[in-house]
């Protein structure tokens, strides 16, 4: 019996859009944790050019705009590499609300993806869990174009 739907429990609440991605630093929209216990990204690597790496981390901040970002201790993965073999490879970084700096009034979270050395291909979905209120999906990001449940 279905009784609480996956969509009620988790977000989308930010994007990195798979792609062939030049040597650049991508970034999700800022997520207000006010909305959300916990946030998960899933970073996807495909194949990576020669000699390249990738690297991701959560970044906070104290509003929306970013004001006074900072990374989030803790919250970054091992940079992945082309020689090291990480092609198709994934990882994953959770982050709570109180990993962030609240001394400080940090309230918000981004994803931040690091491509170097040359084009990748690679993408990135950050999920927001334990929606503080109402169901999880009422906070989905403005990109997400339907939810289907058999």
């Amino acid at each position: 019996m279905k009784t609480t739907l996956p969509s009620e429990r988790a977000a989308i609440v930010g994007a990195i859009d798979p792609d062939a991605n030049a040597a650049a630093t991508y970034t999700t929209g800022w997520i207000s944790m006010a909305d959300f216990g916990a946030l998960m990204a899933i970073v996807m690597a495909g194949a990576l050019g020669a000699s390249a790496t990738l690297d991701a981390k959560f970044e906070q901040a104290s509003d929306s705009s970013g004001t006074g970002a900072k990374d989030v201790a803790g919250a970054a993965i091992t940079q992945m590499t082309q020689a090291g073999g990480d092609s198709d490879k994934q990882a994953v970084i959770q982050c709570f609300s109180e990993d962030l700096d609240i001394a400080n009034n940090f309230t918000h979270v981004r994803l931040s993806v690091t491509v170097a050395v040359a084009t990748s291909d690679c993408g990135a979905v950050v999920l927001g869990l334990d929606a503080r209120y109402g169901p999880a999906s009422d906070n989905d990001a403005a990109s997400v174009a339907e939810i289907v449940t058999a």
